[in-house]
């Protein structure tokens, strides 16, 4: 089922950051949302997860939807193992499943190291990792190839287009290259989007 927002505006303080927004998020789709900062994308889906309320406004067809998320922070628990991280989430994974996924992102041999022993880039693909291995329908990600290299960031990319298949996602991205390497992939449905918010 699509998502569809309907008039939905938010202010904080006297900042008008959404005003009587509306969109139709395509169901089986990669969305993408673009543009300059501030201009109230974060806003848009921490309200789509129900971290934030609209001061007016609908939202239909996301209340049965299973959302799995990529923060602009890595919001790991750095006293746990990579294997800890991902079973929060992920309670049924097998450690076996969880290693050979590990191993696509280049991150063999890390799963019982604690979080905080990671490089920044490492931590990254975790949090990618923990999100994409969860049974979502609707994938939500902000700013989430920010600070990978180009390699790694190839690598990940191609996992995230492995795991689309039916399901549905929304990807914040200042990278125009990142929306231009998803679309070479015939088999996904992308839809561009540059919001008109403030």
């Amino acid at each position: 089922m699509d998502i569809v927002i309907e008039n939905l505006s938010k202010k904080y303080n006297d900042k008008v950051v959404l005003d009587n927004f509306n969109n139709v998020f395509k169901d089986d789709t990669i969305s993408f949302i673009t543009g300059t900062s501030g201009i109230g994308k974060t806003t848009l889906i921490r309200i789509l997860m129900g971290l934030e309320k609209a001061d007016s406004g609908k939202i239909i067809g996301i209340s049965n939807k299973k959302i799995s998320a990529v923060f602009q922070d890595d919001s790991l628990c750095e006293n746990l193992s990579v294997l800890l991280n991902i079973k929060l989430v992920c309670e049924s994974l097998g450690n076996s499943e969880i290693e050979d996924a590990l191993e696509l992102l280049d991150l063999k041999g890390c799963m019982n190291k604690r979080v905080r022993e990671l490089s920044g880039g490492m931590k990254r693909r975790v949090a990618i990792l923990r999100a994409l291995l969860y049974d979502f329908d609707l994938l939500i990600m902000d700013e989430p190839f920010k600070g990978l290299d180009i390699e790694t960031k190839y690598k990940v990319m191609d996992f995230v287009i492995r795991k689309m298949e039916n399901k549905s996602a929304i990807i914040i991205t200042h990278d125009m290259d990142d929306i231009k390497y998803f679309r070479n992939h015939e088999k996904l449905i992308i839809d561009f989007k540059m919001p008109s918010i403030y």
